[in-house]
This record gives structure tokens, sequence and C-alpha cells, in this order.
């Protein structure tokens, strides 16, 4: 990271475009780092990105899958929600593991903070292992239609190296729980 880093990118204008309780996006007339005159367009996020990856004492971990209407395909991932940005992470983090899963964990360990698409985002995302785990029942909120497994976390790795997990938040979690767990 370079903290001396200086902002080539002179914002001239904004304009919002849309607006809905969930995200806004902004277009901004704008001074390229060339020199040239251009606009750039921000999706910015109401909530922070938060994924959990449960894991048991026998080494299982549980994922959700659902219909992604933005892809029109289903999707298995890793437990996740949005987190409102005056609340904080763990604390929406043991809410969506409780709601998306019905489990609930003694231990946590956030293991990774990460942007989802820096190119036309400002979205900043929390992903957590969550570990002394007990089980109880799920809390869907209306718009969930979830299926819930429970697999062993090398399988759930090698979906991940096999492209049938394809979620940033799922694959960087996973891929990074894995080199953690073998360590």
């Amino acid at each position: 990271m370079d903290k001396n880093a200086i902002n080539p990118w002179k914002k001239l204008s904004l304009k919002q475009i849309y607006d809905n309780p969930w995200i806004t996006v902004e277009e901004y007339q704008v001074v390229n780092p060339r020199g040239g005159n251009g606009i750039y367009g921000k999706v910015r996020f109401k909530n922070k990105a938060i994924g959990i990856i449960p894991i048991d004492e026998g080494g299982n971990t549980w994922l959700v899958g659902q219909y992604r209407f933005t892809l029109d395909e289903y999707s298995w991932e890793i437990p996740m929600g949005g987190g409102p940005l005056d609340v904080p992470v763990l604390e929406s983090a043991r809410r969506e593991l409780k709601e998306e899963t019905g489990l609930t964990a003694e231990k946590w360990t956030k293991i990774m903070r990460i942007h989802t698409s820096n190119s036309v985002t400002d979205e900043e995302g929390f992903i957590f292992l969550a570990q002394s785990l007990t089980e109880g029942s799920p809390e869907f909120d209306e718009t969930e239609d979830l299926k819930i497994i429970k697999l062993p976390f090398e399988e759930v790795y090698q979906m991940v190296m096999e492209g049938k997990i394809t979620d940033s938040l799922s694959v960087a979690g996973i891929l990074k729980a894995q080199v953690l767990l073998r360590s």
C-alpha cells in the first residue's frame, strides 16, 4: 500500500442517477489521469458485505444456495448478507449466520477485508471464520428462498477450484480459509 499516493483523478461534478434502499448510482464528470475529460459511474452501497465460513469440529462447513436475480442463475455461496454501515461488522456477521443457517458461534475470527469490484463500486466486504458452533433453526427474510447444505470444507474448496462456486466473497473467503486451516 502506498499511503502517500496522490489521487490523479479530478472530480468536476457529481449527479445522482438512481437511488433505492440498497444502492445509489452516481455519475461524475472527471478529468482523467492523462488530462482528458470523461465520465465515471459509481455504485455506492448502503451496507457492508458480510460473509461467514462456519467450520465445525469435524472440518465441515455450510453453504447456502439460491437463485440470484442479477445473474439469472443458481448460486452456491457461503452464508452472507448486508450489514448496515453504522453497525459493527461482527454484529452483522452473527445475525447473518443465524438468519441463513440457524447456526450460532462462540469463536469468531475476521480473516479478510475485501473490495468486491473496485472499478465500479465502493462496496467493502468482511469475511469471518465462525467456530465452536451450535445448530438451530434459520430465520430467513422474505427475499430469501435458500437451500442449506453441510459439506466437508475440503469438498467446498474443490468446488471453488472447479468453478462451481463463483461468488467473489465466497471464493476469496474459502481460498483464504483453506490457507489458514492448513497452517
